[in-house]
């Protein structure tokens, strides 16, 4: 018998309080067609839209709770959301106290990020492609996210993205990060013919340690994690070009919570 979608995803193994629940999707488990086989949750791809309707429906049932896909530009917008936000707001980031209301990014390469507190009070996720990471004058996805726990402690999971044997960039991807931070340097692994390699995970790591984050989990930029390079687990648009979507989603699991939290 095959697996079930959800003995397929990933699961933080965080020290997270019990009620906060995550989970990122993989490619298996859906009912989509090739060239987006199965579990492609991105109706912005050229998919069938009953076969992603489908394949996001199981993911809320499996869930019990309400996934919200925002409408991603690889920009720095954190959208605060709840029972109400309508599914392709726009936004590359989002956070919620609300339970049972799932921060959900959607990716094929780029790297989603899921945030807790420490009290398990609110939840949030961001779209960390290299554009939204390095955003302007240092000011990208993550630090707009972090804003909503100041004066909180932050545990952070990095899912899937591609790895840093496969994510070929320019020179002046490369100069947006070192002019940043002078650390990034060591994130980049220069190839033959003048292209840089990138290690997004890495650059994401240096952010979160800069903004206070120590609690750091998931993605250790091992091949394991690459999406790029495990075409049978994940969705890679660098790969194929052609492409489906994964998932990261993290929520308050209200039938989990003991009471308010602070």
């Amino acid at each position: 018998m095959p697996a079930s979608p959800e003995q397929q995803w990933l699961v933080p193994a965080w020290p997270a309080p019990a009620w906060v629940q995550a989970l990122c999707s993989t490619r298996s488990g859906g009912v989509s067609l090739a060239p987006f086989d199965s579990l492609n949750l991105g109706d912005h791809v050229g998919d069938a839209a009953m076969a992603v309707a489908t394949n996001r429906s199981m993911l809320h049932q499996t869930m019990a709770a309400r996934p919200v896909f925002l409408s991603q530009v690889h920009g720095t917008h954190v959208e605060s959301i709840s029972s109400s936000t309508l599914d392709g707001t726009q936004a590359d980031g989002c956070v919620t106290f609300e339970a049972d209301v799932a921060c959900t990014i959607m990716v094929a390469d780029c790297l989603p990020v899921l945030l807790t507190n420490a009290q398990g009070s609110r939840v949030a996720a961001a779209h960390a492609g290299w554009r939204g990471l390095a955003g302007q004058g240092g000011q990208g996805i993550l630090e707009t996210t972090l804003a909503a726990f100041a004066g909180s402690e932050v545990l952070a999971w990095l899912g899937p993205c591609i790895g840093p044997t496969a994510f070929e960039v320019g020179s002046e991807v490369r100069d947006v990060f070192v002019s940043h931070d002078p650390a990034a340097q060591a994130l980049f692994t220069i190839k033959p013919e003048g292209k840089w390699l990138a290690d997004l995970q890495g650059l994401a790591r240096l952010r979160l340690a800069a903004l206070g984050v120590t609690q750091i989990y998931g993605n250790d930029g091992s091949r394991a994690w690459c999406t790029f390079s495990n075409p049978a687990r994940y969705f890679s648009h660098r790969r194929d070009h052609v492409s489906g979507r994964m998932a990261a989603c993290i929520w308050l699991d209200n039938g989990r919570m003991q009471g308010p939290q602070s």
